[in-house]
């Protein structure tokens, strides 16, 4: 194994073993996320209009099922259908995390998932994080910003989320024949977390002239996506010393790909980058290299992710992240050797108990972050007595569920390589039992941090 290939593991990918063709190298990841997306070929995942054309079907009568039989029962069959997509969904995301030679895209993806965050709402939009992933975010990990961020936007999954369907021009013919208020959520998110951040020197009134402009953009389960022009805004909109004007989203677009190229932009999701991967307090030479390669690049997410894999301080020890829970389970199962086969052939019951009730025990609810920021990154979030207690639960049960246990020190050399301690080793050759001893491999400090 090359040097540092184990802590490149562990902060870039999901942690050891490696498969033998794995790419371990800055040069190597970036020229897998360059490639073929062959987990998400191999593993499928219901997109948006799969999901609308059944949401879209039960709103149209859904009304008149509450007398018709025949149609009452077309309505279970599509929620049967939802609820099993959903199911679906999260086996596929599982799975292409244990089987992914290339860990650093799926990686990514998990951090632009989390970035721009969204959840669902009810059953109708339940299976709406997973089609704004596969829709928005996953096609543009190995792209440019500017795309993933107007995919984003315009997502029915963002415009839920963040209230702009209930968004209405001042002036606009809706609000003049029947009232209705502006709000402000999608702007002001968009700018304090998706791109500049909070202290990017905007004001309170660019928040509102983008607001006006992002007016028009709805969404509704009749139709779906639309841009709405009684909902928009008349006139053009001043944000942040430029005007827009124009017909329809063009002006939208225009916006977004300027807030793309901003400096503010560059610096923020640089800084947000290093802190998810390498440390809560990054080195300031790599945040300027990742900066100025955005800039040079004209926001090339590549060319980002190059500066920070290739920067010495990218593999600088300590390792001082803390894995966080959906990243624990993930290491864990990869460690056992569980392949995205199995996973895909998981019982619902046997699901829940591995990952959904886990996650949530240890504060991390799948699909359900605290708020529009996402979730934390700092290690003390994660670290906690009661998280601690829940990995330590989950190491000393579900292995023995998942399959044979195997043989300890093995599966420390395998999970851990050079990164196991003494004190680690000499407690899993003294356990009582086997499956205390793969407990103690993974309720070990050096398989939770990275």
């Amino acid at each position: 194994m090359p040097p540092n290939a184990s802590l490149a593991a562990f902060r870039f990918g999901y942690g050891l073993p490696l498969a033998p063709d794995a790419p371990v190298s800055a040069d190597a990841m970036l020229a897998a996320l360059a490639g073929p997306d062959e987990m998400a070929a191999r593993f499928p995942i219901v997109d948006l209009a799969w999901q609308h054309e059944r949401t879209s079907e039960i709103a149209k009568i859904k009304i008149a099922a509450k007398t018709d039989k025949a149609l009452a029962e077309r309505v279970a069959k599509l929620d049967w259908q939802l609820e099993r997509a959903g199911f679906r969904s999260l086996r596929a995301t599982i799975a292409r995390a244990v089987d992914a030679k290339d860990a650093f895209r799926e990686r990514l993806v998990a951090f632009w998932a989390d970035h721009f965050t969204i959840s669902g709402g009810g059953r109708a939009h339940a299976l709406m994080p997973y089609t704004f992933v596969e829709d928005a975010v996953r096609p543009h990990v190995a792209g440019g910003f500017a795309d993933m961020l107007t995919a984003v936007v315009h997502h029915p999954g963002m415009l839920l989320y963040l209230d702009q369907t209930r968004s209405v021009g001042p002036n606009s013919v809706k609000a003049l024949r029947r009232g209705g208020g502006l709000n402000e959520n999608l702007a002001r998110e968009l700018l304090e977390l998706h791109t500049m951040g909070v202290d990017a020197g905007y004001r309170q009134a660019d928040v509102r002239q983008l607001a006006e402009l992002l007016t028009g953009l709805t969404y509704d389960a009749r139709r779906g996506y639309a841009f709405d022009r009684k909902l928009s805004e008349p006139g053009p909109e001043d944000v942040m010393g430029k005007r827009y004007d124009g017909k329809g989203e063009a002006p939208v677009r225009a916006f977004l790909a300027d807030l793309a190229q901003r400096p503010e932009t560059a610096r923020h999701i640089a800084r947000k980058l290093a802190v998810h991967f390498v440390s809560d307090s990054p080195d300031a030479a790599m945040l300027a290299d990742m900066a100025q390669a955005w800039q040079d690049s004209g926001g090339a997410l590549p060319a980002v992710y190059g500066a920070m894999l290739r920067h010495p301080a990218a593999l600088a020890e300590p390792a001082v992240k803390a894995r966080q829970p959906w990243d624990f389970l993930i290491a864990s199962l990869r460690a056992l050797g569980v392949s995205g086969a199995q996973v895909m052939e998981w019982p619902r019951a046997l699901l829940a108990g591995v990952v959904i009730q886990p996650l949530r025990a240890m504060g991390q609810n799948w699909k359900s972050p605290p708020g529009p920021d996402g979730w934390p990154e700092d290690i003390e979030s994660w670290i906690t007595p009661q998280g601690l207690a829940e990995r330590i639960g989950w190491a000393m049960r579900w292995p023995a569920v998942l399959g044979p246990l195997p043989e300890p020190v093995s599966l420390a050399e395998t999970a851990l390589a050079d990164r196991a301690s003494e004190a680690t080793l000499w407690a899993v050759v003294r356990a009582e039992s086997r499956a205390e001893a793969v407990g103690i491999v993974f309720s070990s400090p050096e398989f939770n941090r990275r």
